[in-house]
């Protein structure tokens, strides 16, 4: 027969649950938690006691109850205690950021692009090191870094993290995760995730999907991902490839030729370079202020502006169908530069939707703009990175402790 978890398992599991619930949640009382959890409140009161022993939560009184009486002590994750460090690999922009407990953002920096087209992952790694270090300066004494995340726009595998293919960055079979974490040389996890993935998680914890078990979410950059959530858990697939819907093929015939080799797919035919294209403004540089700028003149009456709205909307309301069909989500986000197109191009994506999606799997669906905006990626990252220390705090943080001790 087998053995049931041990005394100490339990005891694991229950600080983890505890410190997840208000990462993710946010203050909570111990009456809210023993609830939550099922356990007894003298129990969530050891709990939270051995973690507010270590610094990574406090109680305190809430704020603005606005009810008579004196109100319940509330938990609150302590930021400065335990942060990751989170970075967005963009096609046209780096960034980084330091995250506290509680998704917390400490610090943050937008780090100068060398420019466009293919950039060496040692060049990259070298950017974000030195971004990493003037972050980690600031840190106040006591506080640790407890992992690292990394969000890539093009195929990683799970779990080791290579990336197999990123054509925007010019990248094919790169162990990008290896390269940072020699340079960082810091003994904690470098976990790499593809960006469209990562942001799906946030959305999904802390954004437009919270409280939804089925999520599909868009993310558009110059190419067109998708992350998947399914019963509550990220769909990666056999090696983490899931979501790549940005080459599902939408025009197989006299359809755009798209950077993975093939004609017709999704982010061929919605993506940024086809609405810069269709709006005649081709020779600019996809992004965020391109996408913007086209979207603002549809609003001021430009009418190849509009029109090349209509066009990019069309095609992406028959990828969502699709996806529709495929998924059954609760709800669809549109995140990145999409969140600027969808809202651009509503009515045609909707139009889409429901002349080509099946009824059954369209009439509850809820079509939402991404609620995190820039910052979603960054977040995703920030969850990948609290992994570890989130499953066993106390333990993560006595070993940074004593590897602090050991070099002073």
């Amino acid at each position: 027969m087998k053995a049931g978890p041990s005394q100490e398992e339990i005891r694991r599991h229950n600080l983890s649950t505890v410190l997840r619930h208000v990462h993710i949640g946010g203050p909570a009382s111990r009456t809210v938690l023993a609830e939550r959890m099922g356990v007894n409140r003298s129990t969530v009161l050891g709990l939270v006691s051995e973690l507010t022993a270590a610094g990574l939560v406090r109680e305190e009184l809430p704020r603005d109850t606005g009810r008579a009486g004196r109100p319940s002590l509330v938990v609150r994750p302590e930021p400065a205690r335990a942060y990751v460090l989170a970075f967005d690999i963009g096609v046209d922009r780096l960034t980084a950021a330091r995250i506290g407990l509680g998704g917390l953002f400490l610090d943050r920096r937008e780090i100068p692009w060398p420019g466009a087209g293919p950039q060496r992952p040692g060049d990259v790694a070298d950017a974000l090191t030195e971004s990493a270090r003037q972050m980690l300066a600031a840190t106040p004494p006591g506080s640790h870094c407890v992992g690292v995340g990394v969000a890539v726009r093009g195929i990683v595998r799970h779990p080791d993290g290579l990336v197999r293919f990123a054509p925007n960055l010019g990248w094919t079979e790169e162990d990008f995760g290896a390269q940072l974490a020699g340079r960082l040389g810091l003994s904690v996890p470098v976990t790499i995730g593809n960006e469209a993935n990562v942001a799906a998680l946030a959305e999904h914890l802390r954004g437009a999907g919270a409280g939804c078990r089925n999520v599909v979410y868009l993310h558009g950059d110059i190419g067109i991902g998708a992350g998947v959530i399914a019963d509550g858990q990220l769909l990666r697939g056999d090696e983490g490839y899931g979501g790549e819907v940005g080459h599902m093929i939408v025009n197989p015939h006299g359809g755009r030729s798209c950077g993975c080799g093939a004609t017709g797919c999704l982010e061929a035919e919605a993506g940024a370079r086809a609405l810069l294209d269709a709006a005649r403004r081709g020779g600019r540089t996809p992004g965020y202020a391109t996408v913007r700028a086209v979207v603002a003149a549809a609003d001021r009456g430009d009418v190849v502006a509009a029109a090349a709205l209509r066009g990019v909307g069309d095609w992406l309301g028959i990828g969502v169908a699709n996806l529709v069909n495929l998924f059954n989500p609760g709800t669809v986000i549109f995140g990145g530069v999409l969140r600027d197109v969808f809202l651009g191009s509503a009515a045609q994506v909707r139009s889409r939707i429901n002349t080509t999606a099946l009824r059954a799997s369209r009439e509850n669906l809820r079509l939402r703009v991404c609620a995190l905006g820039d910052s979603a990626v960054l977040i995703g990252a920030a969850e990948l990175a609290f992994s570890e220390s989130l499953d066993n705090p106390l333990e993560v943080l006595a070993r940074l402790d004593g590897q602090r001790a050991l070099g002073e």
